[in-house]
């Protein structure tokens, strides 16, 4: 990872390292690196999303090992110092700072690192469409639900998640949800 942070400017890196501690500190659902992988790319940075998001988990375990083992700002860099792959000067001093800054705002109790961990739900879309014909019927005029769940892994990663449901399947689909809503309103 250390060879592909060297292609991330200062103010980006920054930027993925407030996130990530925001995640941490569940202020947000999760990192966006899709979005800010694309921000990058439009930029002229030429990284892809997969790399990104390795970076984006190697800085995640980071910061959660520096919190759940209590380290100064000073450990910290001092231990990314020893280390065998040397992070380049400009992320160094980036976690540096973000450590300084808010590293003793990641709160890491007994419960949380005991819990196995499930995604987290960030938004959804969806839209109505009909297939109007295909290769094998001229007349099909068929309406379908197009339904796309973004969702934060337990790492923090924002995916999309997308699927198709036919009108009965979505009738269903929402009568469940009413039933979910009917059961917290007894809780």
């Amino acid at each position: 990872a250390a060879d592909k942070i060297n292609l991330i400017p200062q103010d980006f890196f920054a930027e993925l390292c407030e996130q990530i501690i925001q995640h941490l500190n569940h202020k947000i659902p999760g990192v966006n690196t899709a979005e800010l992988c694309q921000r990058m790319q439009t930029s002229g940075i030429e990284i892809d999303a997969g790399d990104l998001a390795k970076i984006a988990n190697v800085i995640s375990f980071l910061f959660s090992t520096a919190a759940s083992n209590n380290l100064s700002t000073e450990e910290l860099v001092t231990t990314l110092g020893n280390a065998v792959n040397a992070l380049p000067k400009h992320a160094v001093q980036v976690i540096r700072h973000v450590w300084n800054e808010q590293g003793k705002s990641i709160s890491v109790s007994e419960d949380a690192k005991n819990v196995a961990t499930v995604g987290q739900f960030v938004d959804i879309k969806w839209k109505l469409g009909v297939a109007m014909s295909s290769d094998t019927c001229r007349s099909l005029k068929y309406p379908y639900v197009t339904v796309t769940l973004k969702v934060a892994d337990p790492a923090g990663q924002i995916t999309d998640k997308s699927f198709e449901m036919t009108v009965p399947q979505f009738k269903n689909f929402f009568r469940q949800f009413k039933e979910m809503a009917a059961v917290l309103e007894t809780v």
